[in-house]
């Protein structure tokens, strides 16, 4: 009789389904948008980076901004996550792709795939994948990204350093030549709430007008990335 109630009670428990390790490769589709350090995490189902409607933190300021995932990866650490930083070693240029391998086999608890990275040029545009319950039958899957605005920064579309709460934005090397110079500011004030991003307005002007943006480079529509997560 002992037997038979210890084999029901077994049969009866849950069994919990789940990819123990998979990779995600981020492509870059775009003409003329690059990629910050990319944070790539599965993460439990309580954890978020942002929700849409509410204002961002300050760890995705920060990101948004400036493409400094540091606090970030911090939240993502105490909360447990299974994470790669930078798979890329650095921007990922329009059409180039990266891939991070993770691995969830002693972490049952990361059930979730958020993806996030500055896009440039913008004042506060950011990429995401937000809380994708990763799949776990083997297979190959493909998800198209939108791009994203923090709502902390105006987009005045000028070079500036890049820094949390400071105008304007950072202009790496390779952005550096194909920029204009002496915009004078695009019309715009920060929202205060993470929305999806209107899209570059840019003009044609190298040497002044409202923006440093290159309008026949520089702007896009949605997606601005494409996600393949294949689960091994």
């Amino acid at each position: 009789m002992k037997r038979v109630i210890i084999t029901l009670a077994l049969a009866a428990a849950p069994i919990l389904s789940q990819a123990a390790e998979f990779d995600v490769e981020i492509h870059n589709p775009t003409r003329g948008l690059y990629f910050t350090p990319l944070l790539v995490t599965a993460h439990p189902a309580g954890v978020t980076l942002f929700e849409t409607g509410s204002a961002a933190s300050s760890e995705l300021q920060a990101m948004a901004e400036g493409g400094d995932i540091s606090g970030l990866v911090t939240l993502m650490n105490t909360a447990g996550a299974t994470t790669v930083q930078d798979p890329a070693a650095g921007l990922l240029i329009p059409g180039a792709s990266a891939t991070a391998t993770l691995n969830t086999d002693n972490a049952a608890a990361n059930t979730q795939l958020s993806i996030v990275a500055m896009l440039l040029p913008t004042n506060d545009g950011f990429l995401a994948l937000n809380n994708l319950e990763v799949p776990t039958e083997p297979g190959t899957y493909t998800y198209n990204l939108n791009a994203y605005d923090a709502g902390t920064e105006a987009n005045d579309e000028v070079r500036g350093s890049g820094t949390p709460g400071q105008p304007g934005m950072p202009v790496p090397p390779p952005l550096d030549p194909v920029l204009g110079n002496n915009g004078t500011g695009a019309a715009s004030s920060a929202e205060g709430y993470v929305h999806i991003h209107r899209g570059n307005l840019g003009d044609t002007d190298l040497t002044g007008g409202n923006s440093d943006i290159v309008s026949t480079l520089h702007r896009w529509l949605n997606p601005v990335a494409r996600v393949t997560v294949t689960v091994k």
